[in-house]
């Protein structure tokens, strides 16, 4: 593999990264939009992308299975493509059935990065932390931006430009990427350039799998939960300052996945130095007192324990990454990242439903708060039952 192709070949990871975590953020905060004109409740709107959060985490593993299969850069320029064709789909849809169905696509396509993007990266890295870190850094982005963006374009125009926008963005992208697949500047590779030692032993290979189901479920619900409830919780605490404009609020959504991102990069670091199961366990922990303390609070102290909450979240990814390209074999790795996010988005897609639900019957999110830090509770339990490791028994690929 040339350098040229590594080098681009991380940049395009990264980059896919931040489109495939826009399409939800965008959704969640044009929700405030679609109550009034869709005449539906919180969670009758929120339900709409169930259909597109199911696909994105479910359809993982065929996506993974096709890397693995096929081609890696093939797959991704089918995932820039499509991606961005869903978005446009979706800003240009007029009923309740037309967005869940333009999502759903959306939901669909982008279902390809996460497997195949980030084994894709695995592949061409050495430091892979560090490297999951930074990529870390550019899903953070995603949130991030697609909140002000939404709230920009919202507030300029209407809900409909937050969709179609971007996503003639992301397809001109996957159109950048085809030309330069078809140079031959980015060159399919089915070999790591740093070659990871394999893993202990089969029962271990077992006993990460079952640990890891359980945490990423947990990781997974709160994720999902989180990211529709804070535009809402924002919105009422703040709506008297905000007034009817989007920007405000979604400028508060945007600071706290900007630091999460940061905060990815950082976790990536510490996982290449430290055992890799200690990083993932201090970052859930933290999570629990978080989840409970939110659980009381709004206004200005709700944002500052939702940007240390959050980041505890999602700081933890590059260590749980790093577990399983330890331990899934090479010729596998996107389909084991498949049934990842198969679990991580698919299953814990459940946790926007409780989010709408929750907030449908009790009108704040009290109980919300309570029962996701029961959860990051559950996944601290699970982690101190993984394989304790030392520095010397990491793979080389982690390092």
């Amino acid at each position: 593999m040339s350098p040229l192709s590594a080098r681009l070949s991380l940049g395009f990871a990264c980059v896919g990264h931040t489109y495939s975590h826009l399409f939800q953020p965008i959704f969640y905060v044009t929700v405030l939009s679609l109550e009034g004109e869709l005449g539906l409740s919180h969670g009758e709107v929120v339900v709409l992308i169930i259909a597109g959060n199911l696909l994105f985490g479910f359809a993982a593993p065929l996506a993974g299975w096709l890397g693995d299969r096929w081609s890696s850069i093939g797959m991704m320029a089918v995932f820039f493509l499509g991606t961005g064709a869903g978005m446009v789909m979706t800003g240009l849809a007029s009923t309740p059935f037309g967005i869940a169905l333009g999502l759903a696509v959306t939901g669909l396509l982008a279902s390809i990065y996460h497997p195949v993007g980030i084994a894709w990266l695995v592949r061409n890295s050495i430091k892979t932390g560090t490297a999951l870190g930074i990529n870390g850094l550019f899903g953070g982005l995603g949130p991030a931006l697609a909140a002000v963006m939404t709230g920009a374009l919202i507030d300029f125009s209407d809900w409909r430009a937050a969709f179609v926008v971007p996503g003639f963005v992301v397809a001109a992208t996957g159109i950048a990427f085809t030309f330069i697949i078809a140079r031959g500047w980015i060159v399919e590779s089915k070999v790591d350039r740093k070659p990871a030692l394999p893993p202990t032993s089969r029962r271990d290979i077992i006993r990460v799998f079952v640990i890891l189901c359980i945490t990423m479920l947990c990781g997974g619900i709160i994720y999902h939960a989180i990211q529709p409830a804070l535009p809402k919780a924002f919105a009422n605490s703040f709506q008297a300052m905000a007034g009817d404009g989007m920007f405000g609020i979604s400028v508060l959504v945007s600071l706290v996945y900007v630091v999460s991102g940061l905060m990815q990069v950082v976790g990536g670091h510490l996982a290449d130095r430290f055992p890799v199961k200690r990083v993932y366990l201090i970052c859930y922990i933290l999570q629990v007192p978080l989840l409970a303390v939110a659980a009381g609070l709004g206004g200005p102290a709700l944002v500052a324990i939702a940007v240390i909450m959050v980041s505890s979240n999602t700081s933890s990814l590059p260590a749980e990454n790093i577990l399983i390209a330890r331990y899934a074999p090479n010729q596998w790795r996107a389909l084991v990242y498949g049934i990842k996010f198969f679990v991580a988005i698919g299953f814990a897609s459940l946790g926007v439903i409780l989010e709408g639900a929750i907030y449908d019957m009790m009108g704040d999110f009290y109980w919300l708060f309570t029962i996701l830090a029961a959860i990051a509770a559950l996944a601290v339990a699970a982690i101190l039952l993984l394989p304790e490791e030392t520095r010397e028994a990491a793979p080389a690929a982690a390092e």
